[in-house]
């Protein structure tokens, strides 16, 4: 079967792959579409070289259908439309004992520590999928796993109905976080300094705020009556930007990095103090996440069709990601059903 391969820094190709025999309790998936994100570009860029087994396939958003159970397996059938949560964790470390098992301490990420999603068939163990409705278009189900990701970040905050939250970032997971707010009855305002993705955001009924021609923290603190933002989501993962957010945030107001940060970042810890903030991270997500997120694609709650900048075959990968480094699409998928060998 043809596979998109990662042979190296800014290199994938397009190769044939042997297929993997279906263990007892694992099932087989035709892969349908594949969405590119921003740790596979980081992937390209070289950066996880340490991490990934090099000849690597990749690929960790994705849709597609059942073909083969294993002989364990008995809540999944061929022809059920699956998406895959792909965490496996020990279940014995001091994370999982205490019900933190989606952030285990020896966590593999399926699609970067083991093999992922950009070939045409994925066998992985049947405890990873979640089911989606039969209906929803198989290329929106490859944005549920993003769409859990801007789950678990409003879930982690607690934000509520009627309250004011600030996203700074407009890529694909801050638009998918004030998306998930937005469903949940709060206002939202975008702080982003692209003026595309400030459009992009403007078009979907967003605020947004351009902070080189305001001075962002007056804005918001016009907004919300003098108060401050009840939740600020740290999404662009600039030091500029963690620096700021605690300017945005309320008394005893919530920020939440989302971001990855690749390094130690300076942050206002008098702000912090004075006005006793919190602080959070948020990592990946948790199955009822997953479910919630299929709920909101499913209701037409988060702007899939609008995220969705292009879909690709497989043989172009190289170039979908050329394309990505290139700030030219927000979000691309990739048909693998339409490379099959």
């Amino acid at each position: 079967m043809l596979a998109a391969v990662y042979t190296g820094e800014r290199t994938f190709e397009t190769t044939t792959v042997d297929a993997t025999p279906v263990g007892a309790d694992e099932v087989r998936i035709a892969v349908r579409y594949v969405g590119l994100c921003g740790t596979d570009l980081h992937i390209f860029h070289g950066h996880m070289d340490a991490r990934v087994a090099i000849p690597a396939v990749v690929g960790h958003e994705m849709s597609g259908v059942v073909s083969e159970v294993g002989s364990a397996v008995s809540d999944w059938r061929p022809g059920d439309v699956v998406t895959v949560m792909p965490l496996k964790w020990d279940g014995t470390c001091p994370a999982c004992l205490a019900g933190n098992s989606h952030i285990c301490q020896n966590l593999k990420f399926v699609g970067i520590d083991t093999p992922g999603a950009l070939q045409g068939e994925w066998v992985v163990p049947a405890s990873l999928l979640v089911r989606v409705p039969d209906d929803m278009a198989l290329a929106h189900a490859a944005l549920v796993e993003p769409v859990a990701v801007a789950v678990h970040d409003v879930r982690r905050s607690e934000l509520t109905a009627g309250q004011k939250a600030v996203v700074i970032g407009a890529g694909p997971i801050g638009v998918l976080i004030a998306s998930v707010a937005r469903a949940v009855g709060a206002e939202v305002a975008i702080v982003e300094l692209d003026a595309g993705r400030r459009s992009f955001a403007d078009d979907l009924g967003l605020t947004t705020i351009d902070p080189r021609a305001v001075d962002a923290a007056s804005w918001v603190e016009e907004w919300t009556g003098g108060a401050g933002a009840d939740v600020v989501f740290e999404v662009a993962g600039a030091a500029s930007a963690v620096l700021s957010a605690t300017s945005f945030a309320k008394v005893r107001g919530t920020i939440v990095v989302v971001a990855i940060h690749p390094e130690p970042r300076p942050i206002d810890l008098q702000r912090v103090f004075w006005r006793e903030l919190r602080i959070l991270g948020a990592r990946v997500y948790q199955r009822t996440d997953f479910e919630e997120a299929v709920r909101l694609v499913a209701a037409g709650a988060v702007p899939t069709d609008a995220l969705i900048s292009g879909i690709v075959p497989l043989s172009s990968v190289q170039e979908a990601f050329e394309t990505l480094e290139g700030g030219r699409a927000l979000k691309l998928l990739v048909d693998v059903a339409g490379d099959r060998a």
